[in-house]
């Protein structure tokens, strides 16, 4: 089973992104041929889900590699170098929370600076070579994910998921909802609750579009649902992905999450985070130090163009927040699942990338 559509894809020095603002009445496409074009795209969530703005970022870099190129010669060889810097901090900037973003981005730049000597060309290719192989290799890890975790789902299982974690969310396939569609490929009998995921309503928008697309029996509801059928016995397991999990096991995600931890700790309910090894951040030690975006009033203050609240009414709106490691039943990486002690487990994570 593949997708019918492409997430990101690169051509003719075009960086070509799915418009998930415009799901799922239109199936649209935006082109970047700038960094700055590829920052606002991260910005304005045309793109969205860590990995996703992670393999955006990366030819973000590149792209801005060919803008600053005709600085690359001996004499103006450290602006060319300072642009790039420049042009890393803008892109890294765009969004704070997903560690993705930032680890893309470095990798790019270590590349660069390992051939800032050698001629432009070389530097190009070498880049955009990289860039290609964040987004392949992103794409291979997810359907490793999603072998491991299928594993964790039991036939006739109903599953709970929270925002999207598909192949919008990513290079391609997906972290959570991978891991749930490979169960489905795999011919087990399962069914999707989604909610809702308010305040972009990404889960409606998204992850319903997703579902349908693949076929997968499922419904969507409204956020506050699921202490309905979590309590009632109605979900057999809780699978979503993360933005950034912290050395001690926290996860950040889409706000919503910590609270959906908090039900199944109560109830039962085996409560999974999906994600690749590049979204645990091993230099925080703890969700606290995690930065938590706060986005635009308008997404609460409105649906679309719809105003539903007052004017004059103040709004707080956090896009992630963090849940504590002891509510977290397991992290699906690529690796092989992680379980509690998560500090000696992701520990020993660490030490395999050395």
């Amino acid at each position: 089973m593949e997708e019918n559509f492409k997430t990101i894809d690169f051509f003719e020095d075009t960086l070509v992104l799915l418009d998930q603002r415009a799901l799922p009445k239109r199936v649209t496409y935006v082109h970047c041929t700038t960094y700055k074009e590829v920052e606002f795209a991260i910005r304005d969530m045309i793109v969205r889900g860590a990995p996703a703005i992670g393999a955006t970022a990366a030819y973000g870099v590149y792209l801005a590699a060919r803008e600053f190129s005709s600085l690359h010669n001996q004499t103006d060889d450290e602006a060319f170098s300072a642009a790039m810097e420049d042009a890393a901090s803008y892109l890294i900037k765009s969004r704070p929370t997903a560690v993705n973003l930032a680890w893309a981005v470095d990798l790019m730049l270590k590349e660069y600076k390992r051939l800032k000597e050698e001629s432009i060309d070389t530097i190009l290719s070498s880049l955009l070579n990289l860039a290609d192989t964040i987004k392949r290799e992103d794409i291979q890890t997810n359907r490793m994910m999603g072998k491991i975790g299928s594993a964790l789902i039991p036939e006739k299982a109903t599953i709970l998921t929270h925002c999207n974690t598909g192949a919008l969310a990513t290079a391609g396939w997906g972290t959570a909802l991978g891991v749930i569609k490979t169960a489905f490929e795999e011919g087990k009998d399962i069914f999707v609750y989604a909610d809702e995921t308010r305040p972009r309503l990404q889960g409606a928008r998204l992850t319903a579009w997703e579902l349908t697309q693949a076929g997968i029996p499922s419904a969507l509801i409204s956020d506050s649902v699921a202490a309905t059928l979590i309590r009632d016995g109605k979900i057999d397991l809780v699978i979503l992905g993360g933005d950034r999990v912290a050395a001690n096991g926290d996860v950040c995600n889409k706000i919503g999450t910590f609270m959906l931890s908090v039900l199944c700790k109560v109830y039962g309910v085996p409560f999974y985070s999906a994600v690749p090894v590049s979204t645990i951040d091993f230099s925080i030690a703890s969700g606290k130090d995690i930065p938590i975006e706060l986005r635009a009033s308008e997404e609460v203050t409105r649906i679309g163009s719809e105003q539903i609240a007052p004017d004059g009414m103040q709004v707080y709106n956090p896009a992630f927040d963090v849940t504590p490691n002891e509510n977290v039943t397991g992290i699906i990486t690529e690796k092989g699942i992680l379980y509690p002690p998560y500090t000696s487990s992701i520990e020993e994570i660490r030490k395999t990338l050395q």
